[in-house]
């Protein structure tokens, strides 16, 4: 098993970075790291997610295991049959004090595969980071401009 993350705090309230997060058709103008995510944002449902990890891009089919409103949105993926390679990724939305939020992506993969995607983990923590930072930027420009 292994697990990444990458922490950023963003100078918006948990509201308006939930709004930006669930907002995912606008995806494609934005994120660098998940291009496309579609389907309903709950228990039960299944995604369509496109991703872009240095110059690979992969697509995955996961389920939506958890949704908590301005807080929390977690999926499992799996590369076929499970116990392969599953992935449980994590949006996690915390209120920093003077009204900011610190939002943590992260990812537990396990499966047989894991020890061999040395260089896949490492594109993947790296779209991390790219996404985050992106989410950082249009976050804090869409507080300026909207209420909570």
């Amino acid at each position: 098993m292994k697990t990444m993350d990458h922490t950023i705090d963003i100078p918006a309230h948990p509201t308006v970075v939930w709004r930006v997060l669930v907002a995912t058709h606008q995806y494609s103008a934005w994120n660098p790291f998940i291009r496309q995510l579609d389907g309903e944002l709950r228990a039960g449902a299944r995604l369509l997610v496109r991703i872009t990890a240095a110059n690979r891009r992969m697509t995955f089919k996961p389920t939506v295991l958890d949704v908590e409103e301005g807080r929390l949105l977690r999926w499992r993926g799996r590369l076929g049959v499970p116990g392969v390679c599953d992935g449980v990724h994590e949006f996690r939305l915390e209120p920093l004090p003077g009204g900011g939020t610190r939002f943590v992506q992260s990812e537990t993969f396990s499966g047989v595969l894991v020890p061999l995607l040395g260089r896949v983990l490492d594109d993947t923590a790296e779209g991390f980071r790219a996404m985050n930072e992106a989410l950082q930027a249009r976050a804090a420009a869409a507080a300026k401009t909207t209420p909570r």
